[in-house]
C-alpha cells in the first residue's frame, strides 16, 4: 500500500509538470510560436517567469493569481490545467491498478493530448494541425508498442479499426456539412480510436449527447444562437475520457440489455 501511495504522489506531479507544458502549448501554438524558446514568459509585460513562480498550481497560488512583475491577473486556466492533467494522469494510473504496465505512457500521451486540444478550441475555436498531424502516428507507434509487448497483433488491429471508425464518419460530415463540423473534429477522432479501438462507439455516443446538451444550454442561456459555431473538440475529448475509463463497463451494459 506504501509504494502505491508514494508512486501515485509521484504520477501526480508528473502530471502537473506536463500540464504546464501544455499551457505553453495552448499558448503558443495557435500563435504560431516555438514550444521551446523563448523562456516561459508573461503574456502582459513579456517579462520572463523565474522558477520559482513557475511551479504548477503552488506559484500561481502563492501570487495570488496576479504577475509579480506587473501585477496583472494569470488566466486561471493556467491552474486548471495543471491540476486537470495532474488529476487525469493519477486516474490513468488507477485505472491500471497502480501499476507500470504497457499501456501506461500511451494513455497519458492521450490525455495530455485531450487536454491541450480542447483548451486550444475553446480559447481558438480550432484544432491545430500541428497537434494532430504528429500525435496520430505516434499513437500508432504507441499502441504498436503495446502489441509488441502483449504479444497480441489484435491490439494493433483494434488500434487501426479505432482510428477508420472515429475518422471517417466525421470526415464524411465535414464534407456533407462543413458549418456544422469541422476537419480537426475528424482528425481528433481518429486519434482517439486508435486508443479505444470498438470502444470509440462509446466515445461518440457521449460526444454527441454532452454537446447537444451543451449547445443547448449555450443558446438557452443566450451565449450562443441557434447559427453560433461551438466548439466540439471537449465534446469529444469528454466523450474519449468516458469511453477510456469506462467503455467496456459501458457496452457490456448496453448488450446486456438488448
Amino acid at each position: 500500500m506504501g509504494w502505491k501511495i508514494y508512486a501515485s504522489v509521484v504520477v501526480f506531479l508528473f502530471g502537473l509538470v506536463v500540464g504546464s507544458f501544455d499551457n505553453v502549448a495552448v499558448y503558443r501554438i495557435p500563435e504560431g510560436m516555438s514550444l521551446w524558446s523563448p523562456r516561459s514568459f508573461c503574456p502582459h509585460c513579456k517579462s520572463q517567469i523565474a522558477w520559482y513562480d513557475n511551479i504548477p498550481v503552488f506559484s500561481y497560488v502563492l501570487l495570488r493569481g496576479r504577475c509579480r512583475r506587473c501585477g496583472e491577473a494569470i488566466s486561471l486556466r493556467y491552474p486548471l490545467v495543471e491540476l486537470a492533467s495532474g488529476l487525469l494522469f493519477l486516474s490513468v494510473f488507477a485505472k491500471l491498478g497502480f501499476g507500470w504496465r504497457a499501456e501506461l505512457v500511451p494513455y497519458l500521451f492521450l490525455v495530455t493530448v485531450l487536454l491541450v486540444v480542447s483548451a486550444i478550441d475553446l480559447r481558438e475555436q480550432m484544432i491545430p494541425n500541428r497537434v494532430m498531424y504528429p500525435s496520430i502516428p505516434l499513437g500508432l507507434a504507441a499502441m504498436g508498442a503495446v502489441a509488441l509487448a502483449r504479444s497480441d497483433g489484435g491490439i494493433f488491429l483494434r488500434s487501426l479499426a479505432g482510428l477508420a471508425i472515429g475518422g471517417v464518419p466525421l470526415a464524411l460530415l465535414a464534407l456533407l456539412i462543413p458549418r456544422g463540423m469541422g476537419m480537426g473534429d475528424a482528425k481528433l477522432a481518429a486519434f482517439t480510436g486508435i486508443f479505444l479501438g470498438y470502444h470509440q462507439l462509446v466515445a461518440f455516443f457521449f460526444a454527441f449527447l454532452t454537446g447537444s446538451l451543451g449547445g443547448l444550454a449555450m443558446i438557452v442561456a443566450g451565449k450562443k444562437s441557434r447559427k453560433s459555431r461551438i466548439p466540439f473538440g471537449p465534446f469529444l475529448a469528454l466523450g474519449a475520457l468516458i469511453a477510456l475509463f469506462w467503455g467496456r463497463t459501458l457496452a457490456d451494459l448496453y448488450l446486456n440489455l438488448l
